[in-house]
């Protein structure tokens, strides 16, 4: 299924390439023609045979030992390639490195891996291998370290998942030693060494993080959803989004007998520190932004990102601030940026999507000159199957505007006078926002009158309290809150925004037992008067360092700023913005409220919002009027899995 934008696209290519057809499909006379890809306007075209495709594995020698049984890590490679490919015709390769293959599968439909009698890959999930191997790529799914055939333990992020990875884009550049099933010495002379790795979540993270040791070779990752800081993952400014999440998350991969890792799990629940929340080594090795293993400062490989700005699993601001780092050491990116959860863009638009990234892999390893990078750099959705483009992300031409809480709930531009106190008790997002002007002890609401006009919302906000406590900390929090009834992507619904279909698309070839042929999914929406925007959360004791926490002295004042999750939204003209401070957020952590009594000074208080247009988007708000807002609202908690 072809985009008519696809079939118009002027490729600029050579005569040579555009004419090749290759080995596949010619007469015998010319079998000895040096095989080559044939490319149209459409890009790569399909002239290799997937049927007749070489599949093979080989385990490829990594430089740590995590199971600590005294031997390297063997790292599992499963491979599909051209027929054609070897030291004649050297292919790019297409690597999802992944700890899924044997557990919770990969993708919508939650495929595993299978292999023939001799032990070699016979189905590779999702369709990379379809799509691409007849295009001249090969297709590596690379089974993590301490998953499926792998040795070793996994260490959610830490650093023997990473260099499992990158051991392996060594191997295809000729840098490390693989083996084939025999134990014999086997060199990847089929590659021209061009990788680009690809996934979602954990797979997509992976990808984030060999690409920030800056291994050569590696000239593209395409993450989607993934990690760039596992403390981001489990934490938020000190506080806890879950209890035990790294060991448990090792265990979940792991399908070796419990005893093989348990040493190493319990170290890692032992790191993680659950007891604070604090930022230690153990997240440090786990950072791709500024860690001890990888470090954004040394990504070159180009990134086309995308990211849920709703997702509730792999939160938005592990994008934005790898986002900012790539920008800021000039690295080539591209990104699209939906209201889904934590969805693939294959599940909500799928045609689009294979076929940009068609053209981004055959730009950066076929090193095609198809234009992509003059491309607008941001594909945004705006509202349910809305798509705009812009130059970059966030949009340009944001000012931060400062909207200040106020007596009688009222939220504008001039600071009121006042406190106001509330109680850190674990609160429901429903009750949170439910009724803004009803007295709640575990919440404080405001809210703009209706807005004189569309009010767009592009980046992160940032929250400034000026506070007091009764306790020497508390959790602090605050929603960002749409009040006016619209339909809105449904993220926190039990498919984060989309539903699946029973009938079937196609996008590349067939085996009898692996097809190319996935369910077809829809927008799944819901009309609701009132939508949480963004989130954002601290531990008061962490507010000058995550690793240093400073209590507070009981009945002083202190200064507390924290960002929330960014975000780009488009408040309407009629709705009012409202901003709602709690303590412990029931639906989003699992940490333990501290029941300390928070007193607000309201006049220095407030929410900085970046905003397309300036104050002048908020015209003159009216004056307050009387107005109870939506009650006894309901709104799933989200759902959170590590797929």
């Amino acid at each position: 299924m072809r985009n008519s934008s696809r079939r118009t696209r002027r490729v600029l290519v050579s005569v040579a390439l555009t004419a090749a057809l290759g080995t596949a499909g010619l007469p015998a006379a010319h079998a000895a023609q040096k095989p080559s890809i044939k490319v149209t306007a459409d890009g790569t075209q399909p002239v290799f045979s997937y049927q007749d495709a070489i599949r093979e594995h080989v385990n490829v020698q990594s430089s740590v030992d995590s199971d600590r049984d005294g031997k390297k890590d063997l790292i599992r490679v499963d491979i599909i390639r051209p027929r054609e490919s070897g030291p004649r015709f050297r292919v790019p390769v297409i690597m999802d490195e992944s700890p899924y293959y044997d557990n919770l599968g990969r993708g919508n439909e939650s495929e595993r891996k299978t292999y023939d009698a001799h032990g070699d890959p016979a189905k590779f999930p999702l369709y990379y291998d379809n799509y691409f191997v007849p295009r001249g790529y090969a297709v590596v799914e690379v089974d993590m370290d301490g998953t499926t055939k792998s040795d070793g333990c996994p260490t959610s992020g830490g650093a023997s998942d990473v260099l499992g990875g990158k051991a392996v884009v060594d191997w295809l550049n000729g840098r490390a030693t693989a083996y084939d099933a025999h134990g014999k010495r086997v060199r990847a002379d089929w590659t021209n060494g061009r990788t680009g790795m690809i996934g979602k979540s954990y797979d997509g993270t992976l990808a984030n993080a060999v690409a920030a040791t800056g291994v050569k070779g590696l000239e593209t990752v395409v993450p989607i959803s993934a990690i760039s800081s596992w403390y981001d993952y489990s934490r938020m400014n000190g506080t806890l989004f879950a209890r035990g999440e790294e060991n448990g998350l090792a265990d979940t991969v792991d399908t070796d007998p419990p005893a093989k890792c348990a040493a190493v799990r319990e170290d890692m629940a032992a790191g993680q520190d659950d007891a604070t929340g604090d930022y230690n080594a153990f997240w440090n090795e786990r950072d791709y932004r500024t860690g001890s293993v990888a470090d954004v400062s040394k990504v070159h490989a180009a990134v086309f990102a995308s990211q849920g700005l709703n997702d509730m699993n792999v939160k938005p601001n592990q994008f934005s601030t790898w986002w900012a780092g790539l920008a800021a050491h000039h690295v080539p990116r591209k990104v699209w940026l939906s209201q889904y959860g934590h969805v693939d863009p294959f599940d909500y638009r799928r045609d689009a999507w294979v076929d940009t990234l068609h053209q981004w892999f055959d730009h950066w390893l076929w090193r095609l000159p198809n234009g992509i990078m003059k491309q607008p750099r941001v594909d945004l959705e705006t509202g349910p199957d809305q798509w705009i483009t812009q130059a970059d992300w966030p949009a340009p031409h944001a000012t931060d505007v400062t909207l200040r809480p106020g007596a009688n709930g009222a939220l504008g531009l001039a600071p009121s006078a006042g406190t106001a106190t509330y109680t850190d008790t674990a609160l429901s997002e429903a009750d949170a926002v439910s009724d803004p002007t009803a007295a709640r002890p575990g919440r404080l609401a405001y809210a703009t009158p209706p807005l004189p006009r569309d009010v767009r919302v592009s980046g992160t906000p940032n929250v400034s309290l000026k506070v007091s406590l009764d306790k020497p900390t508390a959790n602090l929090g605050a929603l960002l809150v749409d009040y006016g009834t619209d339909t809105r992507v449904n993220y926190l619904g039990p498919g984060a925004g989309v539903k699946t279909l029973t009938t079937e698309d196609c996008h590349g070839e067939s085996t009898a037992v692996d097809d190319a042929c996935y369910r077809q999914v829809v927008t799944d929406t819901v009309t609701s008067d009132v939508n949480v925007v963004a989130r954002g959360y601290i531990d008061a004791q962490n507010r000058n360092s995550l690793s240093h926490p400073s209590a507070l002295k009981p009945g002083k004042s202190y200064r507390v700023r924290w960002d929330t999750l960014p975000q780009d939204y488009r408040f309407k003209a009629g709705h009012r913005l409202g901003l709602v401070l709690l303590g412990t957020d029931d639906d989003i952590q699992s940490d333990h409220a501290t029941g300390a009594s928070v007193s607000v000074d309201l006049a220095a208080s407030g929410i900085t919002l970046p905003i397309v247009g300036g104050d002048g988007r908020l015209g003159r708000l009216p004056a307050p009027r009387a107005w109870h807002g939506p009650s006894h609202v309901v709104l799933p908690a989200p759902h959170r899995s590590f797929k």
